[in-house]
C-alpha cells in the first residue's frame, strides 16, 4: 500500500492521523503514518512548544504535523475574561441547572477553573503558527479551511505542505487557488467539524475538481471520515484519494488512554455504536459531531437556548466539560468522534492499529484484484 503520498511526506503508508495527544502522534509517526499533533487545546503557545519539542525527540526523525483552528474570517477576540462578558446569563444558568439534574458534582477544592479552549481564536491560531514554524514540521493543516495566504507562504518559505479540510468541491477548489497543496475531502460521517455531504459522493467530487484531468491540476486528496479498516482505506484510493485522514479511529489507543486518564472517556467510545453521534454546535459553536448523551440530549430539549458563536460556546462549556469528564460516568462525556465509533471498541497499541489496517488495506486490495482479473 503506497501511493504518491508517501514520497510527498516521507511516509511509509498513505495514513495520516490526527489526534490531540502528542503520544499517539509520535507513535504514529514512528509506526509509518503522519501523526498530526491538533494545537486548538494549548491556549498557551508555551505549551505547544514544548509538546513538539518532545515529538522532536520522540519520533525517531520521522516526520509529523500540526494542525490548527483559523477561522477564515476573525471572530470576536479577547482573553478568556473580556469573552465571558459576552455570554448571556441565561446560557450560564441553563448549563448549571443541566449538571445539577444530570447529577454531576462541581470540580473539588484547588481544581483550576478552565477558561474554554482559546485555540479557537484566529490571534491564538496564529501563534501556533509561529511555534510550529520554529519546528520541522511537515505539514500544516487548517480545520476550517485554507489558512490566510501569508500564512501558506511562510509555510511554503520554511519547507512545509499545507492542507485543509474541505466538505465541498467549491470550498476544495478554492483553497488550492489560495495555495494549498493537500485538500482533506471530510465527510459527514467524521468527527468534529464536518460539512453535509457523505464521503461516498464527497471524495469522487472533489478529486474531480482538483486533482483530475477535468479539473487541469494535479492537487492530492485524502479523504476522511468513516474510515476505521483496512476495507474503508481501500474504498477511500477507489474514489480517487491518494491518502486517508483519520481522527477518531485513535481515541481508545493505549497512548490516548494512558495519556488522558480519562476512564468514562473510554468506556463510553468503546460502548458507543454508530448510532450514538450527534452533529451539533453545542461543543465549539460551529457544527461537529459528538457522542450522543444525556449532555447532548439537554441541549435538544424544549427552553433550551441556541448555541452561541465561537469562540463563546466553548468559553461557556469549558468548565461544565472538565466536570463532565471527570464525573466518571460515561453517559454524558463530552466528546467529538465519528460515526466510526462502534467499530473501534478494543484499546491497542497504535503501533498495532497501523499494522491492522496495512495488513487489510493489502487483502482487500489483492481481492479487488483477483475480481478485474
Amino acid at each position: 500500500m503506497r501511493t504518491m503520498l508517501c514520497d510527498l511526506l516521507g511516509i511509509e503508508y498513505p495514513i495520516v492521523g490526527f489526534t490531540p495527544s502528542e503520544q499517539v502522534a509520535a507513535a504514529i509517526s514512528r509506526a509509518g503514518g503522519l501523526g498530526v499533533l491538533g494545537c486548538v487545546r494549548f491556549n498557551d503557545p508555551a505549551d505547544l512548544d514544548q509538546a513538539l519539542t518532545w515529538m522532536d525527540s520522540h519520533t525517531d526523525g520521522r516526520p509529523y504535523g500540526i494542525d490548527v483552528v483559523m477561522p477564515a474570517r476573525v471572530p470576536t477576540e479577547g482573553s478568556a475574561a473580556d469573552l465571558d462578558q459576552l455570554i448571556p446569563p441565561g446560557h450560564k444558568e441553563f448549563v448549571e441547572q443541566t449538571l445539577l439534574k444530570l447529577g454531576v458534582p462541581p470540580l473539588s477544592a484547588g481544581e483550576a477553573t478552565p477558561a474554554g479552549v482559546l485555540g479557537w481564536l484566529h490571534s491564538v491560531a496564529r501563534q501556533h503558527v509561529e511555534v510550529a514554524l520554529a519546528h520541522p514540521a511537515r505539514l500544516i493543516a487548517n480545520a476550517l479551511g485554507s489558512p490566510p495566504e501569508d500564512v501558506i507562504a511562510r509555510a511554503h518559505a520554511a519547507g512545509m505542505l499545507v492542507a485543509a479540510l474541505a466538505g465541498k468541491a467549491s470550498h476544495a477548489h478554492a483553497q488550492v487557488a489560495n495555495g494549498v497543496d493537500i485538500v482533506v475531502a471530510q465527510g459527514y460521517e467524521a468527527g468534529g467539524h464536518t460539512g453535509e455531504i457523505a464521503s461516498m459522493v464527497l471524495v469522487p467530487e472533489i478529486v474531480d475538481a482538483v486533482s483530475s484531468p477535468l479539473a487541469g491540476t494535479a492537487v492530492p486528496v485524502l479523504a476522511a471520515g468513516g474510515i476505521g479498516s483496512g476495507r474503508q482505506i481501500a474504498a477511500a484510493l477507489a474514489l480517487g484519494a491518494v491518502g486517508v485522514w483519520m481522527g477518531s479511529a485513535w481515541l481508545i489507543t493505549q497512548e490516548y488512554t494512558t495519556s488522558t486518564s480519562a476512564p468514562a472517556l473510554t468506556e463510553a467510545l468503546r460502548q458507543a455504536t454508530s448510532s450514538d453521534t450527534v452533529r451539533s454546535r453545542i461543543y465549539s459553536g460551529k457544527p461537529a459531531r459528538l457522542l450522543k448523551n444525556r449532555w447532548t440530549q439537554a441541549w435538544g430539549e424544549p427552553g433550551a437556548p441556541d448555541p452561541l458563536p465561537m469562540p463563546l460556546q466553548n468559553v461557556l462549556v469549558a468548565d461544565a466539560h472538565q466536570r463532565l469528564i471527570r464525573s466518571g460516568d460515561p453517559g454524558v462525556v463530552p466528546m467529538p468522534v465519528g460515526q466510526i465509533v462502534g467499530r473501534i471498541n478494543e484499546v491497542r497499541p497504535v503501533a498495532e492499529v497501523i499494522a491492522a489496517l496495512v495488513r487489510e488495506t493489502d487483502e482487500t486490495l489483492a481481492r479487488m484484484g483477483n475480481l478485474a482479473s
